[in-house]
């Protein structure tokens, strides 16, 4: 089953963010807390959604739907196409759970997020090591964007450049 995240999946969220970033060989790299998780998804103007794939079993001792994976994305925009689209940032299923059709149905909610909204696009980013992925992707109809590289600013560079900026009534 998918449905939408609600406050009360923060912290299974962030447990599968810290299990992700295991996974892709960078368990350092995630540094968000729960009160950082809870604002950018359910703040006043959220940054962020989610939806939660649960699966039937032992949900913390109780019977009932467990969460075992999930999807975080957030809308972006394209100047060419005029309209939003969904970026996908973080798609993880728990490894007990994977082949169960959890991924895929996450996707397909988001595919319909798009279509049903007049969406044009739905994107995200692979690490190229991880072909078990990547062939699921393309199981799926998706393509990669081999002519696009993804360049990222962080720590000093971003504030270095920031520190140049002049923008009026910024």
């Amino acid at each position: 089953m998918i449905r939408q995240a609600t406050p009360a999946d923060v912290p299974a969220i962030l447990a599968m963010i810290g299990e992700l970033a295991a996974y892709e060989r960078a368990p350092e790299a995630a540094q968000a807390t729960e009160p950082q998780l809870k604002e950018a998804l359910f703040g006043d103007q959220p940054a962020a959604f989610a939806l939660i794939a649960e699966a039937d079993g032992e949900a913390d001792g109780e019977a009932g739907a467990a969460p075992v994976g999930f999807a975080l994305w957030f809308r972006n925009f394209s100047t060419w196409t005029g309209t939003h689209g969904v970026y996908l940032e973080d798609l993880y299923v728990r490894p007990e759970a994977r082949g169960g059709g959890h991924g895929k149905a996450l996707l397909a909610a988001l595919a319909e997020i798009c279509v049903t909204r007049g969406y044009e696009r739905f994107e995200w980013s692979v690490l190229d090591w991880n072909e078990p992925s990547i062939g699921f992707y393309r199981s799926i109809g998706a393509q990669p964007m081999d002519e696009w590289t993804v360049f990222r600013l962080t720590g000093s560079a971003l504030h270095n450049l920031a520190g140049s900026a002049r923008v009026n009534g910024a």
